[in-house]
């Protein structure tokens, strides 16, 4: 009824009348013919034709004439006339200015705020070094003790945004943008001296922090085109990624990026400068001090990168990039909220060190057809004052390499994964060679599920540093990737890689990855342990993980993964033949 209605309305506006249509006893209304000289390029005029007319038609109804209409100023109001109410609670029912959807003062000033829980509960075991004189199992004499931990996690982060612009197909000419992160935590450890540095303290730890992830304004500076191609200008602390999958630099640190876009959105490019923070020890979000900001860094990051849509075919991303790691850190003695030492780390000479590391890199995302493809290579070359083993200076040239391709057929999507990240074959020749990121938190491989990226993998006997570090997956030697340096003599990485994905159904999701680990070269860990003959093979990884989202939208998402590292011989030499594993649970809510 109502689009007959809305047909006939449209139809008496026009001047155009039905067959049968009509008020009895009035005239039909006059039709204009066309205008010759208002027809578009090459149409022709056609015969006029009047529309037939019956003025003994019946009059029409009172409920079938429309009433007055009203014009209204935006959409908005438009938006309420048709029903839709507000609605705080429910986000995605209603018109809800608390999500943007309606300004929230004035014509084109929009809030959004967004909410995530995120839980985690993880059991895990891994070498740890036993307790010494006060350990909490007597007669235990070895190197190693009980590697069992567990691990429960509770963070909420709250993002809120101001933003000011008609944003339906224009960016926004303000943004004004706040993450704060509440995050409490628990861990208990078999062994003392592993969660706290005091030889006597608990075995169990318990700590919250308070974090800003984010507090940045966002200009935009102008249009370049008819089509919202942009400028824009951020400053503050601000999420940032410099590769599609996080190898290099992913991270919230405080700085100023100018963005944009180019030809259609077809290119994008930042220019930016960063300046690293240090992080809360336990969390690993960006620390908050008494005066109610964060703690900087002397760790300068500048990068550039140009991304390029469908080059050099249809479907697939490429993007070049630059960075620059200013580091001036030498003097620096840095000790975290458990009393561990990171800045020196406790390695080869114990000293800090100053360098400057160029990466030259190339990465690309997409599809050849019905391949998809992902694949990063990047090269660093820089100097250091000192370096891990010597008090001499050197030169740092290294190099990465990592790929993964995939194919999907229907719900199945299998992958192979391939990575190699050079190692230093001498640690006191002035040449540096074992590529390290600045700031990496992968997404390959099987990311968090696995073992090896989701753990920290201590040393043990080197001093208080990891071989490889939490959310990562190079074998750096560094005391964090939070709090310490980064270390260009250590022994490089090689994966090689077999996995899949498997979508059972919209909401439900298993993913299986192997991975097979080695040393690209062992020399830098002979030296930290002093021990010779130590074998290349680290082990293979397996993990399982199962994705459910109940809803089929990212709103409620629950993850249940186990990995486990069977040693390989180059494991067995370092911790024994013990195998070490790993649980996640991880429950995430989003508002």
């Amino acid at each position: 009824m109502v689009g007959s209605r809305f047909l006939l309305f449209s139809f008496l506006l026009s001047g155009t009348c039905l067959a049968g249509a009509g008020v009895a006893g009035e005239h039909c209304p006059a039709e204009t013919p066309v205008d010759p000289d208002r027809l578009r390029p090459g149409e022709q005029v056609q015969p006029f034709v009047p529309t037939p007319c019956n003025p003994a038609a019946l009059p029409l109804l009172p409920e079938a004439v429309p009433p007055a209409y009203t014009a209204y100023p935006d959409r908005w109001r438009l938006v309420d006339v048709l029903g839709y109410a507000n609605n705080l609670w429910n986000p995605y029912r209603g018109n809800n200015w608390l999500k943007g959807d309606r300004p929230a003062f004035g014509k084109d000033w929009f809030v959004s705020l967004t909410g995530i829980s995120d839980t985690v509960v993880e059991p895990r075991r891994f070498p740890v070094p036993v307790g010494g004189p006060v350990t909490e199992n007597p007669g235990s004499l070895d190197v190693l003790g009980e590697g069992q931990q567990l691990v429960l996690a509770e963070t909420i982060l709250l993002e809120g945004v101001l933003y000011k612009g008609d944003t339906v197909f224009m960016p926004p000419e303000w943004e004004f943008r706040i993450i704060p992160a509440f995050n409490v935590n628990y861990a208990r450890s078999e062994e003392r001296g592993f969660l706290q540095a005091p030889a006597d303290a608990s075995t169990t730890r318990r700590d919250a922090t308070v974090a800003l992830q984010g507090l940045f304004v966002d200009r935009h500076l102008r249009d370049v085109s008819a089509n919202y191609d942009f400028d824009s200008l951020r400053v503050g602390i601000q999420p940032f990624t410099a590769d599609f999958r996080g190898f290099l630099f992913l991270d919230s640190p405080v700085g100023v990026r100018l963005f944009g876009n180019r030809q259609n959105n077809r290119y994008q490019y930042n220019l930016a400068w960063f300046r690293r923070l240090d992080k809360d020890t336990n969390s690993g979000l960006n620390a908050i001090l008494e005066d109610g900001l964060p703690s900087i860094r002397s760790d300068d990051v500048f990068v550039a990168n140009l991304y390029a849509q469908d080059l050099p075919v249809p479907g697939f991303t490429s993007q070049v990039i630059a960075a620059y790691n200013r580091n001036r850190e030498s003097d620096d003695v840095q000790y975290d909220d458990n009393g561990f030492i990171q800045r020196p780390a406790s390695i080869g000479i114990e000293l800090g060190r100053d360098y400057d590391v160029v990466y030259l890199g190339y990465n690309g995302d997409g599809h050849f057809d019905e391949f998809n493809l992902s694949i990063s290579a990047y090269g660093a070359v820089g100097d250091e004052t000192r370096s891990t083993f010597t008090t001499a200076g050197g030169d740092i040239r290294a190099f990465f390499l990592a790929a993964e391709v995939s194919r999907d057929f229907d719900w199945i999507r299998p992958r192979l994964s391939a990575l190699y990240a050079s190692g230093d074959d001498d640690p006191f020749d002035g040449t540096a060679e074992g590529f390290d990121a600045i700031f990496e938190n992968p997404l390959f491989a099987g990311a968090d599920t696995s073992f090896w990226i989701r753990q920290p993998v201590p040393l043990i006997g080197g001093g208080r540093v990891g071989l490889s570090g939490r959310n990562g997956i190079l074998n750096s030697l560094r005391s964090s990737k939070e709090f310490g340096q980064s270390n260009f003599s250590n022994p490089g990485t090689v994966l090689l890689g077999l996995g899949a994905d498997l979508d059972l159904s919209p909401q439900l999701r298993l993913s299986g990855n192997a991975n097979e680990l080695w040393f690209a070269d062992t020399t830098t860990v002979e030296v930290a342990r002093n021990q010779g003959g130590i074998d290349e093979h680290l082990g293979l990884d397996l993990s399982l993980a199962l994705t459910w989202r109940p809803l089929a939208i990212q709103n409620i998402v629950f993850r249940l993964s186990a990995a486990a590292l069977i040693p390989g011989k180059g494991y067995e030499q370092l911790y024994g033949d013990e195998t070490a594993y790993s649980i996640l649970g991880n429950l995430v809510l989003t508002y």
